[in-house]
């Protein structure tokens, strides 16, 4: 909800919450938000956060389940990121909302490293000044992000009014996401290993599900992790489309989210044994067997340079018309190329 000085979000304090305030915050604030864990320590200290009517700005307050809190981000304040004239490749916009079909290698925003070049440049360029102001700060409203070497679909807000909209529903898991990976090996219900592996079952069809929670990695910050208590609910289903080699070693699988968490798609295969085909973060450096796919095949597979993820499909309410809206993304160059050299070499060994 907003007030007259700005947006207002409330907070409700998850299972097995951390043993303070400022942690619990940072875990359970919905990621749509965009808060970093210095924004939030700012908003404490200024006594934006109130706990039942009373503000409270101990860091280290301890919280129990279920406790609600409200942030008052107030007006969005102006940043610095700047306008470029960066190519994009828009499917739909309007006066509320914009849908972009990202290619690899684009940062969503702006962040230690990535100053420049990423969407939110971008979109600054391209819509001007309708653009909604999201987590306290005047920039686009990114209500969901794609990480920089994936590909596809993402909606942004162009106005406030689409950003709470759209927000409410991803926050409700209504946002058709839909994504197809190229995978190791193959998420078959047949492998009797994959029932064995904790958070996983099988559903009708042969449809893999993968639940559990996932947190930012102990030591190492770039990475997200499983767990089964603490962190953030996570939800993946997989179905597999196609499978490559003799036996089969690739997989070509199509992935949706019930939840979306950082690098949740990745880490999920990760934890079920099936890596993304050029993740190197979780997939690891994972060689196909060059007997199985072929030598041009297996290599190939070796030498593509990111994760083979593309955000294919995604569909919502469109958040001030009501319109259903579904948008579908072919796969990139690169992508389809690597699909095209393993069935040429699938079909060879027949």
């Amino acid at each position: 909800m907003s007030d007259a000085t700005g947006p207002v979000l409330t907070v409700v304090i998850g299972e097995n919450p951390p043993d303070r305030l400022d942690k619990a915050l940072a875990r359970d604030v919905p990621e749509e938000a965009a808060l970093s864990r210095s924004r939030l320590a700012k908003l404490l200290a200024e006594g934006a956060v109130t706990r039942a009517g009373a503000v409270v700005t101990d860091a280290k307050a301890k919280v129990v389940e279920g406790e609600v809190f409200e942030i008052a981000l107030g007006p969005a304040e102006a940043v610095e990121t700047r306008p470029e004239a960066i190519p994009l490749n828009v499917i739909w916009e309007d006066d509320d909302l914009i849908v972009i079909d990202k290619p690899a290698g684009m940062v969503v925003h702006p962040a230690p490293g990535s100053p420049a070049g990423t969407l939110v440049n971008a979109l600054l360029h391209h819509c001007g000044e309708t653009l909604s102001g999201i987590g306290g700060e005047r920039r686009p409203g990114i209500v969901h992000r794609i990480d920089k070497d994936t590909t596809g679909l993402l909606v942004v807000a162009k106005s406030d009014r689409a950003h709470h909209g759209l927000a409410k529903q991803f926050e409700k898991h209504s946002v058709t996401r839909r994504y197809l990976a190229l995978v190791h090996g193959v998420p078959d219900a047949a492998d009797p290993r994959l029932h064995g592996v904790k958070g996983t079952n099988f559903e009708a069809g042969g449809i893999l599900k993968i639940t559990t929670q996932l947190a930012r990695h102990k030591t190492d910050r770039q990475r997200q992790a499983v767990l089964f208590h603490g962190g953030r609910h996570a939800v993946t289903r997989v179905r597999v489309l196609d499978r490559f080699g003799t036996p089969p070693s690739v997989a070509l699988v199509e992935c949706w989210l019930e939840t979306g968490r950082t690098h949740q798609i990745r880490v999920h295969m990760a934890h079920v044994g099936h890596g993304l085909v050029g993740d190197q973060t979780y997939g690891g450096r994972r060689k196909p067997a060059a007997k199985a796919l072929g030598q041009g095949a297996a290599e190939a597979v070796i030498a593509f340079p990111r994760q083979a993820l593309h955000a294919a499909t995604l569909g919502f309410d469109h958040p001030v018309t009501g319109e259903r809206l579904e948008f579908e993304s072919p796969l990139p160059e690169d992508f389809a190329g690597l699909i095209a050299v393993l069935d040429d070499n699938s079909r060879n060994s027949d």
